[in-house]
């Protein structure tokens, strides 16, 4: 039997009462699958895993009250896992992010038909908010509500992907659920003009912090961040941003102790303590927004995974799939984006 099929009972004469399914596992494990009995018809709650026996057990009564039991076995085929999709749901089941942070679903191999499996995936969210799929490509998917997160939202995501037809003969290998929540309103807001940021925390004004951003050549980009990780005590080398030991803008390795990261292509909001006299001044540095130690370590200490970073006062705008760039796309171009 395809691993697509999902188990239904009924009685044809009489009324189902009881059904119960389980699969033997490969390593001779039984493992029960949930279902619900309703109008008569037992649904099974996933479809079928596969290479496995299915044990399907009914009792019924006949039309003159008498009890019969039933039991059916069967097989399903066997997958390869290059039959088989992986899937990877983020933000982390139990996790606090910030307002900006969209969910995200990654697949191990392309997926060939994005219309069924975004038919199962859902996100929903308490206080309920609007919002759409979004592909940035064959192997990742992004959710995102019209506007930002409202802060303290409880949100839970299912992608039940387990046995869906993918297209080109795979299909999902397993379901993934996700229940996090939203911390509070955190936006970092950044004028490359005046060279200041100010720090927006609940809708009020926390902090203002002088900084430095990139120089002709290496123009931060402006738009909508998102804060993808934190890091204390890194180093950041020139060849990461492609620079060479004969480039004239190359510099030594440089140890950076508070940094948070806005941007695959290497932007990242951190400490700056040999800047600082350019800072709330000009514009020196190769791309990333600088600042004091103390305000960074401020920084650092306020901000979490997923706040927002609004950067403006450049020409250079932020570019899809360059970090988490969803926000600055419209709600109609966010939308436009899903396969259904």
């Amino acid at each position: 039997m395809s691993v697509d099929t999902r188990v239904t009972a009924a009685a044809q004469k009489g009324t189902l009462t009881k059904a119960s399914l389980f699969y033997t596992s490969k390593k001779g494990n039984r493992i029960p699958v949930d279902g619900t009995l309703q109008g008569g018809t037992w649904t099974a709650g996933d479809l079928l895993e596969p290479g496995v026996q299915y044990t399907l057990t009914m009792q019924a009564k006949d039309t003159d009250g008498k009890v019969v039991d039933t039991t059916k076995t069967f097989r399903t085929v066997n997958l390869t896992l290059d039959d088989q999709i992986d899937v990877a749901v983020s933000p982390r089941d139990g996790g606090t992010v910030g307002i900006g942070l969209p969910v995200v679903v990654r697949f191990d191999l392309p997926v060939v038909d994005r219309a069924s499996f975004e038919k199962h995936m859902t996100v929903t969210a308490t206080p309920a908010q609007s919002g759409s799929w979004y592909w940035l490509s064959s192997r990742e998917v992004h959710w995102r509500p019209k506007t930002y997160w409202q802060a303290g939202s409880k949100v839970h995501v299912e992608a039940r992907l387990n046995g869906v037809p993918a297209g080109g003969g795979r299909f999902g290998q397993k379901t993934q659920i996700s229940d996090f929540t939203i911390g509070r309103s955190v936006i970092a807001k950044v004028n490359l003009k005046t060279d200041q940021m100010d720090v927006m925390i609940n809708g009020k004004l926390a902090k203002r912090i002088p900084v430095t951003g990139g120089r002709p050549g290496f123009i931060t980009r402006s738009g909508t961040k998102v804060i993808m990780d934190k890091q204390m005590n890194i180093t950041m080398k020139a060849e990461t941003i492609g620079l060479k030991k004969d480039d004239p803008n190359y510099y030594a390795d440089t140890k950076v102790k508070y940094a948070m990261r806005v941007t695959n292509s290497g932007e990242f909001l951190h400490s700056a303590p040999w800047s600082v006299a350019d800072q709330g001044h000009r514009n020196v540095s190769h791309g990333c927004t600088g600042m004091s130690e103390a305000n960074a370590g401020w920084l650092y200490d306020n901000v979490a995974i997923g706040d927002v970073v609004e950067t403006t006062g450049t020409n250079r705008p932020m570019t899809m799939g360059n970090g988490y760039s969803d926000w600055n796309l419209t709600p109609a171009q966010w939308a436009a984006g899903s396969a259904l």
